[in-house]
């Protein structure tokens, strides 16, 4: 692994295991600035449904690629890497430490070992898939893909239609997607780095993501849901998990108790196909609490 390559540390895990409070404090302690590796994140106006840090957080530390697009707008793992990229230089030019902070499997192995290098888009097949997903509905596609790729099927939400289309669409080519990530894995390295995974026994991470499901379905999700529905109108764009629901909300179709035991689903199915993909990665430092910044950012320190 050449020297030359620039060092970064990426603190990652499932959602609501403490991700952002402990980057936060390894980057105040060793010097260092956090950047986004949070698909969800990206978006703005949408912070509640999304757990962006907040001002005081914000204000610890200087932050970088939060905020980037308004909801509906893409952000895809290439052009989220590019400024990734850039981002850390900057850091890096002034002397700070980069702390990659995020639960985005593909962002991080796309920040770590490159763009996976997959089939180009096929119009006329994906007319087809949706085509097909609007008379018999995306489980029915969902479970199609279970049959040809089940690793993508276990990755990718069930009503994820755009995600689904694509993986049938890189199968149609020849390749799985999981083949594909899998080769992807042992890709060249561009970073020196330490990838910390935030390993939260499974009982108490599912207490975590209940408290927090609560405290977004009585925050202010709906309200942002609402915002969304005034602003774009129907039928939504995919949007980050939570904030179909949070627009089922502000229709009257459900209240808030059915909207946080939805939220708690979604999240922990969420959380334990980001363990997966983790578990996946090569150099993973499992971490279990409770966790020690001070020692860890001391540790970094010293990396060569």
């Amino acid at each position: 692994m050449p020297a030359a390559l620039p060092f970064v540390v990426v603190v990652s895990g499932p959602t609501a295991s403490g991700k952002t409070r402990l980057a936060i404090e390894i980057a105040r302690r060793a010097g260092g600035e956090i950047v986004n590796a949070d698909s969800q994140q990206v978006y703005r106006g949408l912070d509640v449904g999304t757990a962006k840090p907040s001002s005081a957080e914000r204000a610890a530390v200087p932050h970088h690629l939060l905020d980037l697009v308004d909801p509906g707008e893409g952000m895809d793992a290439a052009r989220w890497a590019s400024l990734a990229d850039a981002a850390i230089a900057d850091v890096g030019a002034r002397g700070g430490l980069p702390v990659v902070v995020g639960g985005t499997g593909l962002y991080v192995r796309a920040l770590l070992h490159g763009v996976v290098e997959a089939p180009g888009r096929d119009p006329a097949l994906r007319t087809r898939l949706e085509e097909e997903a609007a008379v018999h509905g995306r489980a029915a596609l969902h479970r199609r893909l279970s049959q040809v790729d089940p690793g993508a099927a276990a990755r990718i939400r069930e009503n994820d239609l755009v995600r689904i289309v694509r993986a049938l669409e890189i199968a149609a080519g020849g390749r799985t997607q999981s083949e594909l990530f899998e080769a992807h894995r042992f890709a060249p390295r561009r970073y020196r780095y330490r990838l910390l995974a935030l390993d939260v026994p499974r009982e108490e991470l599912h207490r975590r993501i209940g408290e927090r499901a609560e405290g977004m379905a009585r925050g202010g999700i709906v309200d942002e849901a609402r915002m969304l529905l005034d602003r774009l109108g129907e039928p939504l764009p995919r949007l980050p998990i939570g904030y179909a629901d949070a627009a089922a909300c502000a229709r009257g179709e459900i209240d808030r108790d059915e909207l946080a035991t939805r939220i708690a689903l979604l999240h922990r199915r969420y959380a334990r196909r980001q363990v997966i993909w983790l578990r996946r990665e090569q150099d993973v430092e499992w971490m279990a609490p409770p966790f020690d910044p001070a020692a860890v950012a001391r540790a970094l320190r010293s990396a060569p």
